[in-house]
């Protein structure tokens, strides 16, 4: 029995009999179950290979992934007959995404590109011009980050109706909202990074006579970029959850949060879905860009090496 399991492997062992198992309480579980082992050895023999070490091959082991859990939903949902208000096929899905595509692009238009983009860009930016600020000021060091952590604490829920009643019901609110999620978790990593030079670095430049600006511009900056790059990706998702959030609580006839909470009301499970689709992938392509841009500007860092 040993040697079988050292030949097999354990893990594969135990899917063959979880299998086996299945085929005897139901048929339906064995094929949902035998998609996924099926498609487990695979990612892992790929994850395993040269290729994986590409960039390439990285984008083909979630592509494996991604396209499993989508062929692992459908089964589910036809084989046990799931009804479509409790969670509809992707196949649904996608052809509510389809055939609503105009009406969809429209909405992210106002939610993603006015409400989060905007939001995000005025938010960061005021967040790193803070930093520096804190990072040349002890009192607001002492100051104004206690207080920062306070209203990061703060609940959107609580904060997105004040926010709407005085910004109105149009992006401006909205984008009110990001700027608010997204300014303390920016500012707490600029501080961080613009104190990660270490006091050698800085008594260097204080050797050249080189004054707070130019060690700023071409020594601490630099050295900060890993952790501001680490804010702007937490913010990238703080800032589209925000705006979705927002909408909840006032929106013209525009945008995703609209969307999802209108349709839900209505029990249209695939137009949620397909709102609930378009903010995922405007989300893992904002946070894409911001990881690519972090390559390119930190490309030295260690954190970059293959």
């Amino acid at each position: 029995m040993t040697a079988v399991v050292a030949r097999i492997g354990p893990l594969l062992l135990v899917q063959i009999v979880a299998l086996g198992a299945a085929v005897v309480v139901d048929l339906r579980l064995a094929a949902v179950l035998a998609v996924w082992f099926a498609a487990w050895q695979v990612n892992i023999r790929l994850s395993e290979s040269a290729l994986a070490r590409r960039d390439g091959g990285r984008v083909a082991v979630a592509a494996v992934f991604g396209v499993t859990v989508l062929i692992l939903w459908e089964l589910t949902v036809r084989l046990f007959q799931v009804p479509g208000v409790i969670l509809p096929p992707p196949t649904r899905i996608a052809a509510t995404l389809a055939g609503n595509l105009d009406l969809l692009w429209g909405d992210f238009v106002q939610t993603v590109v006015k409400g989060a983009l905007t939001g995000y860009v005025i938010g960061c930016a005021a967040a790193v011009a803070m930093a520096v600020a804190v990072d040349r000021s002890p009192f607001l060091q002492r100051g104004l980050l206690p207080v920062g952590n306070f209203m990061a604490a703060l609940p959107i829920i609580g904060t997105a109706p004040i926010l709407v009643m005085w910004f109105g019901f149009g992006w401006q609110s909205k984008a009110a909202v990001v700027v608010l999620m997204v300014f303390f978790p920016m500012l707490v990593n600029a501080v961080a990074g613009l104190q990660a030079a270490d006091r050698m670095q800085r008594d260097l430049m204080e050797t050249y006579a080189a004054s707070y600006w130019q060690s700023l511009v071409k020594l601490r900056l630099p050295a900060a970029m890993p952790l501001i790059f680490n804010g702007l990706k937490i913010s990238s998702t703080l800032a589209l959850i925000g705006a979705i959030v927002a909408e909840f609580f006032g929106s013209p006839t525009l945008g995703l949060g609209f969307r999802i909470s209108t349709s839900v009301g209505q029990l249209q499970l695939g137009m949620v879905w397909a709102g609930i689709t378009v903010a995922a992938l405007a989300g893992s392509a904002f946070y894409f860009a911001v990881a690519q841009a972090e390559k390119r500007v930190t490309f030295w860092h260690p954190s970059q090496r293959p």
